[in-house]
């Protein structure tokens, strides 16, 4: 059965008592401290070594109030840049809510977008069905996702700069708001879906980042190298790499197995920490 997250259920159940609103809830959470990773560490979010997500629930996006997604403030004024995390197939769970925790740890504001009014799936039919029902509507994502960005470009601790961010489905997800809003910064996109086509990446206006896996039997690199390919000829900046001996969904869960994910890893995080500091932070 396709399911509400825990934190959304927990957030459900405060709102219908009348304790808090989406927005105060938000504002009465912990900041998390600006901690950055050392050159050659990688965020416990993606060694499956992370703490409960300190951040909180949070509704952005008003034509669907099932909408429930996740914020994570970093300490400090700012102003900091802001991203945008897309989950994968099954929905926003606990992985993407630490990896947000980890953002902000960077300095960055993060709001992990929900793209499947508050529900989960479980399993392989459950993802799929909410895949399908969600890439049937795109108007929907990108207002989603458009929502999303004007929230955070309206705080007073962003600077106005905004990336989009995410993984398999939501790799896919973020190339097609790329090409479908002018309203950020920086897209990256770790193994999802890819165009080849260079008159329709002529519509993104910023350097793309990708995070690719050799022995990803969905996205070969020959696909990659397609998809770079069209990048250069619309003269879209780009840093996209393929990694050797590593297969899909080697970075978000370097836990399933370290000893051959986690040095492929560190490079994408210290590529993708390098990639936000030159878009989003305005000190690149």
């Amino acid at each position: 059965m396709i399911s509400l997250g825990r934190n959304t259920l927990i957030q459900a159940v405060v709102l219908s008592l009348g304790l808090l609103s989406a927005s105060q809830t938000s504002a009465q959470s912990g900041k998390i401290p600006y901690s950055p990773t050392s050159q050659d560490q990688l965020p416990d979010a993606i060694l499956g070594k992370a703490s409960v997500p300190a951040g909180a629930a949070f509704s952005y996006f008003n034509e669907d109030p099932a909408t429930t997604g996740y914020l994570a403030l970093p300490e400090g004024e700012g102003p900091h840049g802001a991203v945008i995390l897309i989950h994968e197939w099954n929905g926003l769970n606990d992985r993407i809510r630490q990896v947000a925790d980890a953002l902000a740890a960077e300095g960055y504001v993060a709001l992990a977008a929900d793209l499947y009014s508050g529900r989960t799936g479980s399993n392989r039919d459950e993802n799929m069905k909410l895949v399908n029902e969600s890439l049937a509507d795109m108007g929907t994502i990108v207002r989603n996702l458009d929502a999303a960005a004007r929230y955070l470009k309206g705080r007073d601790d962003v600077n106005g700069k905004v990336a989009a961010m995410g993984w398999c489905y939501g790799g896919g997800v973020a190339l097609s708001y790329a090409l479908g809003s002018e309203n950020h910064e920086g897209t990256a996109i770790f193994y999802g879906r890819l165009l080849d086509d260079p008159i329709q990446m002529k519509r993104i206006h910023h350097e793309v980042y990708g995070t690719f896996a050799e022995k990803d039997g969905g996205i070969p690199p020959e696909t990659v190298n397609n998809f770079v390919a069209a990048l250069r000829t619309a003269g879209i900046e780009n840093d996209v790499h393929i990694y050797d001996e590593v297969g899909h969904g080697f970075w978000l869960w370097v836990d399933r197995n370290p000893a051959v994910n986690e040095q492929p890893a560190l490079d994408a995080w210290q590529r993708l920490k390098a990639y936000l500091k030159r878009t989003i932070d305005g000190n690149g």
